[in-house]
């Protein structure tokens, strides 16, 4: 009786500890997601706004709005690897909400910013606190996810910047339009602040040991600003990057060029809703059988998705098309940021989330300039047509860059994937 009653407890004491350690939807997993969700709204609701306020209010250059992007983006790609590296001696929790409060104060000050130049001055100072703060998030989440969940987990969390994706361009455009420049920086401030609530909710439990401050000297050294077990999945990431830049970047000059611009904003409306019903799925196959399972499908279903646009003559192709993508690219992204994160050793989790979203951010730069290039000789429809063979051909990067033989110690042929890591 007594030994039986001894094991009862003993299994009720183990099932409790699964169940925490495979606990998802925690308090600090919410508050991070949410401080992301703010964050990026923030971020796409200044990226469609201001280019539209220097061209008409300010009445500068195309080139000149063009630069405020270039600037933000440039800031946030250099301090990243800076930013790992502070987290990693001082903490994610820390730099999270030091970057968020200089993304509020800095926000502040397009108020008081009249000429190009002033602005140009505040999107470097924008783009750095918005790199360390999505470096900072990414690095958190990485810690508090439950190994066991951390496909489904990472894929929920990236899911919070999809829906920022939609929500703050069509936020943004619609107060603009009705109110004016005030009424919009007054709901990129609120977006802010929101951000920074959520921020300083995070609180310092378990789930945050790995990101405690380190008491070791910090070296900004090329090698510990840069983790190597990151880049192969990174450079594969830039390599989609280079063409889902000329989706983010054109899609609404395409949309107009086929005669549908009265459904350009419903694209990526139907992209996020095609995220949040099939991430459940995706997330958890990715936990069971592991990144091949889900790289492969989703190149083909991006390569669809592609030829689908390319193709677009009516609303249900043009939308047909974000759904191809959504399902296909939706799902390739959180995934490889995920191998980033379980390529390195856990203390150099936040070095692996800087490298990779700092390669990445890199393709989506070097893709905008080089899409830009051939539009002046090509249609879009026959960019997007090429482009779909394009990602099909990344089945042979992500091949070379992530499943290359390795011998191991016993002279046996080992493939360098997640998959293989679970199934052995």
């Amino acid at each position: 009786m007594c030994q039986n009653g001894l094991g009862n407890y003993k299994g009720a004491v183990n099932n409790l500890d699964d169940t925490t350690q495979t606990k998802l939807w925690s308090r600090n997993f919410i508050a991070v997601s949410t401080s992301n969700f703010f964050l990026f709204m923030s971020f796409y609701f200044l990226l469609v706004t201001l280019p539209v306020y220097v061209v008409n209010d300010l009445g500068a250059s195309k080139s000149s709005a063009g630069l405020l992007t270039t600037t933000f983006l440039l800031a946030a790609i250099i301090i990243r690897p800076f930013s790992g590296k502070l987290i990693e001696k001082y903490g994610g929790r820390i730099i999270l909400i030091t970057s968020l409060l200089l993304f509020l104060s800095t926000t502040l000050l397009y108020f008081f910013s009249h000429s190009v130049s002033q602005l140009l001055i505040v999107r470097l100072i924008h783009g750095v606190s918005f790199g360390m703060a999505t470096t900072a998030a990414g690095s958190i989440v990485a810690d508090i996810i439950p190994e066991k969940r951390r496909g489904e987990g990472m894929g929920y969390f990236i899911l919070s910047s999809a829906l920022a994706m939609v929500i703050g361009p069509y936020l943004g455009l619609t107060s603009m339009q009705s109110g004016g420049i005030a009424v919009m920086l007054i709901i990129a401030l609120g977006a802010s602040f929101g951000g920074l609530v959520a921020g300083f909710s995070l609180t310092k439990t378990k789930e945050l040991i790995g990101v405690e401050p380190s008491k070791e000297k910090t070296k900004f050294t090329t090698g510990s600003l840069f983790e190597k077990t990151a880049l192969p999945i990174a450079i594969t990431g830039a390599f989609f990057a280079i063409v889902y830049s000329s989706i983010i970047s054109f899609i609404s000059v395409y949309a107009s060029e086929v005669h549908l611009g009265h459904v350009a904003s419903f694209f990526f409306v139907v992209y996020a809703c095609v995220l949040l019903v099939s991430r459940p799925f995706t997330g958890r196959w990715f936990d069971q059988f592991g990144a091949n399972i889900i790289v492969f499908p989703g190149i083909v279903l991006f390569a669809i998705g592609m030829f689908v646009l390319s193709q677009a003559n009516s609303s249900f192709i043009f939308l047909l098309a974000a759904a191809f993508i959504g399902l296909g690219w939706g799902t390739l992204f959180p995934t490889f940021q995920t191998i980033a994160i379980q390529s390195a050793p856990p203390k150099r989790r936040a070095m692996a989330t800087a490298t990779f979203l700092s390669v990445f951010d890199m393709g989506i730069g070097f893709g905008s300039y080089i899409v830009g290039l051939l539009a002046s000789g090509l249609s879009f429809s026959q960019l997007y047509f090429y482009g779909s063979f394009y990602i099909l051909a990344g089945m042979a990067v992500y091949i070379y860059f992530n499943m290359r033989k390795s011998m191991n110690k016993n002279g046996e042929v080992a493939y360098k994937t997640e998959f293989n890591k679970r199934a052995n």
